[in-house]
């Protein structure tokens, strides 16, 4: 068989990895394809910067147009993220009759149906193993392996820059602000963290997740999602003396005709597998009916675990045009006409354990004053912190709540009227609580 002709769009650290793996591997992948995967053609405005790889002369390109119009190439990968022009440039390679190759998390989340939608009518594959998880291959074991499983849940810490920092705070007690700066300086984190530290990548990531273990469309703008800007060195303490770790976790479950989607700090027991994921290692965690609790964990990002997943599914791709098999797989796994939309969980409905931290003034009343409001509300304490002044001192002490399982709703009611008392120094605090990862 020919050799399978790819085009790549985007030329940045990504596409450098994925220049490198093609050329320090072609002979394995050979070996397990039958055919050699060859780069073709590679578009990106800058063809001058050096990327650490070299290609041959007449293969860099900076119009995609040399990639759409070569009928010699069969499968286009997307490397440039972001909404626009990705999502031009992608569509544009369907309509060309290209089978694509995505990381993009970003653009799946919110154009998914659209693009999955003219793949269906043009028979071509879109794959995007990279999407989620950067090398850990855990969408198509959730499209193949574990197929035959109903998935009741999905968990996972998907974004490297959170993990490394709630790490950082919970074994040096460090502060936000200085691990985010580290993280910034070592690489992990962008000049403009807010898509990571606010949770915006991992929700991107959990849209992909939901669709793929439920069968169903979701609206991005569904999913529930909070940051970790917000998580002090003290929720770090009080959680590790209740028992749990701090991490900022993506939750997808299916129950009783409706799903959960958000993205927020969590605190998980410390006997918890996925609370031993540290640093800017990931790990997703779903429940199959069948075949049970699954946990896949590695690097989530980088430049080497991405290009392995990319070059993946072209393997995957190669296969199935050496085998004449056509678009063997919908990009969900499911009949496209089996996907169906399944209703979102409002917020406020969702039942928790909840780790409340009250900012009090130290004087008598004020604990009776906390909990008649939560009783008001059917909040019920399981256990609580207080901290006490040694010496006599106006400054405001912590109180910190756990709670028996409750509304959203409930608590957010209950924290908004307590902090209109007067024994209410700064603005409450809460943090979720997942005991059961299954």
């Amino acid at each position: 068989m020919k050799d399978i002709q790819v085009g790549l769009i985007g030329f940045g650290n990504i596409g450098a990895g994925v220049v490198r793996l093609l050329r320090d591997n072609a002979e394995i992948i050979r070996s397990k394809v039958g055919a050699g995967i060859v780069l073709k053609r590679i578009a990106d405005l800058d063809i001058t910067t050096d990327r650490g790889v070299s290609v041959e002369r007449g293969v860099l390109t900076t119009s995609v147009d040399d990639i759409f119009n070569d009928s010699e190439i069969s499968v286009v990968i997307e490397l440039i993220g972001g909404y626009e022009p990705a999502k031009t440039f992608v569509l544009k390679a369907i309509e060309k009759g290209k089978h694509i190759v995505t990381a993009n998390k970003a653009l799946l989340a919110l154009h998914g149906t659209d693009i999955f939608a003219a793949a269906v009518r043009k028979g071509v594959e879109v794959q995007f193993e990279a999407s989620v998880g950067g090398g850990i291959p855990v969408l198509t074991a959730i499209k193949s392996n574990l197929a035959a499983n109903n998935i009741n849940s999905v968990f996972g810490i998907m974004n490297g820059t959170c993990n490394y920092i709630l790490t950082r705070m919970t074994q040096e007690g460090a502060d936000f602000s200085d691990v985010l700066k580290t993280a910034q300086e070592l690489g992990y984190a962008e000049p403009d963290p807010t898509f990571d530290v606010e949770g915006v990548d991992t929700a991107h990531k959990l849209a992909v997740l939901v669709s793929l273990c439920f069968g169903t469309r979701i609206d991005f703008k569904d999913i529930h999602t909070e940051g970790i800007s917000n998580i002090s060195g003290l929720d770090v303490k009080y959680a590790a003396q209740f028992g749990y770790r701090i991490k900022l976790l993506a939750i997808g479950k299916h129950v009783e005709g409706e799903i959960e989607a958000r993205v927020h700090p969590t605190m998980i027991p410390l006997d918890s597998p996925i609370a031993d994921i540290n640093g800017v290692f990931n790990a997703i965690r779903l429940t199959g009916d069948f075949v049970g609790p699954v946990m896949f964990s590695g690097r989530g990002a980088g430049q080497n675990p991405t290009a392995s997943a990319i070059v993946g599914d072209l393997v995957g791709l190669s296969r199935n045009m050496k085998a004449g098999a056509g678009r063997r797989m919908s990009p969900l796994g499911f009949l496209d006409d089996a996907i169906v939309t399944i209703p979102v969980k409002p917020m406020a409905e969702i039942t928790s354990k909840y780790m409340i931290r009250f900012s009090a003034l130290d004087k008598p009343g004020v604990l009776g004053g906390i909990a008649g409001s939560l009783g008001k509300h059917g909040i019920s304490i399981e256990s609580m912190v207080q901290t006490a002044h040694e010496v006599e001192d106006s400054s405001p002490v912590p109180i910190v709540i756990m709670t028996h399982e409750a509304r959203e709703g409930s608590i957010q009611k209950a924290i908004s009227e307590i902090d209109q008392l007067d024994i209410i120094c700064e603005k409450t605090s809460f943090i979720r609580i997942e005991d059961n990862l299954e």
